[in-house]
C-alpha cells in the first residue's frame, strides 16, 4: 500500500466518521470510518518503513583495470 492509498483511506474514513449524518441498518458508518482511518495510518507507516529499508542499502562498485605489460615494454 503506497502513501497515497493510505492518505485516501484516512480521508475516506474521516468523511464516513465525521461528515455523514446518514444511518444504514446493520452498518455503523462511524465505526467503518474509524477502521478505514486506522487502516490508512497503518498503511502509511508500513510504506515508510519499507521505503526506509530500501534506501538504507549500500552499493559497491568494482572497477577492474588491466595493464598491458607488452605496451609498457615498447614505450619504456
Amino acid at each position: 500500500m503506497a502513501i497515497g492509498s493510505g492518505i485516501f483511506l484516512i480521508a475516506l474514513g474521516a468523511i464516513m466518521a465525521f461528515a455523514l449524518n446518514e444511518s444504514v441498518d446493520a452498518v455503523d458508518l462511524q465505526l467503518v470510518g474509524i477502521i478505514l482511518m486506522i487502516a490508512g495510518a497503518v498503511g502509511i507507516i508500513i510504506s515508510l518503513l519499507v521505503n526506509r529499508q530500501r534506501s538504507n542499502t549500500t552499493h559497491r562498485e568494482v572497477k577492474e583495470q588491466h595493464v598491458d605489460e607488452r605496451r609498457r615494454d615498447i614505450d619504456g
